[in-house]
């Protein structure tokens, strides 16, 4: 496997200085298993850039952690890979579903394990990347319990979290099932909405149901990885990203994925930006209404960010990495060290 990062030795000693104190941190290693990447972090961190990095370096391959990055023709407004980065690193779970499919966070449990698996027949590395929380901690841990989510019910939830907040669903959770409120927060905002369904469409407490539990998986060794910036650097990033997805024709993809029914997908309507466009395209389109989209798009891509922060903050296994002290090289270096090391 070829190594393509290289560095001065003053940068190299600066490199293991935080490696070791990044090390430091709760991550054990698991002699006998086989060692998946995983890399994390907010919108417009660069996930993508160090994980080709890291995937040349190794000889790996990934596998999209994005909810949205399964539909065919959701590509501006959800980053993905370019294709000459897609067909130099083979790339998983990047325009699997048409948009009349559902993708639920058991099918990617299933699909990404199997594309772990044929990864590791053919002697390369997995590398698991993407910010969708929810399907990482079921990646490692193991996937939800409970019926499969109903796209009518799911939707209607996240329009009432929307308008109403979050306290007041987490109140209403509280009042059907106590015990289960009291393991969340009403910042849990996916939790929330997930408990209400489970509970709509069974009519039993969610603490009724088994848990997937907070043991990691029993076949692999996830070494974890969140990227992070300051808000203050990250949250311009995160702006000018929108610029460039509006630039690159955002709006002209959006209109094209309607004719296709991105509407009547309950899952990909609610997407950053996408949501925000189909809401502009129904306006009369004059330039207050382009601005006010604009602003309602970078705010809604700065909250998700925010909810990232949040949620990962819980996920033990992940080790953060400063992208704002470190570079993009050292990071990727730091990362590889620790994979080859620990195997």
């Amino acid at each position: 496997m070829g190594r393509g990062v290289a560095f001065e030795d003053k940068e190299l000693q600066a490199l293991l200085s935080h490696w070791e104190q990044v090390l430091k941190q709760k991550s054990p290693v698991h002699p006998k298993k086989k060692k998946v990447i995983v890399i994390s972090g907010p919108t417009a961190v660069g996930k993508t850039q160090l994980s080709l990095i890291i995937a040349r370096a190794l000889g790996g391959e990934i596998i999209s952690a994005d909810s949205m990055q399964v539909y065919r023709g959701m590509d501006i407004g959800t980053a993905k890979a370019s294709k000459g980065d897609r067909i130099e690193v083979p790339h998983h779970l990047i325009d699997s579903r048409d948009l009349d499919e559902n993708f639920s966070v058991i099918d990617f449990y299933q699909e990404a394990n199997q594309s772990i698996r044929e990864i590791f027949s053919k002697g390369r590395v997995p590398i698991v990347v993407g910010g969708t929380g929810f399907y990482l901690h079921a990646l490692i841990y193991g996937p939800p319990s409970g019926p499969t989510s109903v796209p009518e019910v799911r939707k209607r939830l996240e329009e009432e979290m929307e308008a109403q907040g979050p306290l007041v669903l987490y109140d209403r959770l509280r009042e059907k099932d106590p015990d289960y409120a009291k393991t969340i927060t009403f910042r849990d905002r996916h939790k929330i909405v997930r408990g209400l369904e489970i509970m709509e469409l069974t009519g039993q407490k969610v603490s009724s149901f088994s848990k997937s539990g907070d043991k990691e998986s029993s076949e692999y060794d996830f070494r974890c990885w969140f990227l992070y910036k300051p808000k203050e650097v990250l949250y311009p990033l995160i702006e000018k990203r929108c610029e460039d997805m509006l630039r690159d024709g955002l709006v002209a993809e959006v209109m094209q994925l309607e004719k296709e029914g991105l509407r009547n997908n309950q899952t990909a309507v609610q997407a950053i930006g996408y949501k925000q466009c189909l809401e502009f395209l129904k306006t009369a389109q004059t330039p207050d209404d382009y601005e006010q989209f604009v602003a309602h798009f970078k705010q809604a891509s700065r909250r998700y960010a925010k909810r990232q922060l949040t949620w990962f903050r819980k996920e033990t296994l992940f080790r953060w990495v400063d992208l704002q002290e470190i570079s993009m090289e050292m990071a990727a270096e730091m990362i590889i060290q620790d994979c080859e090391l620990s195997f």
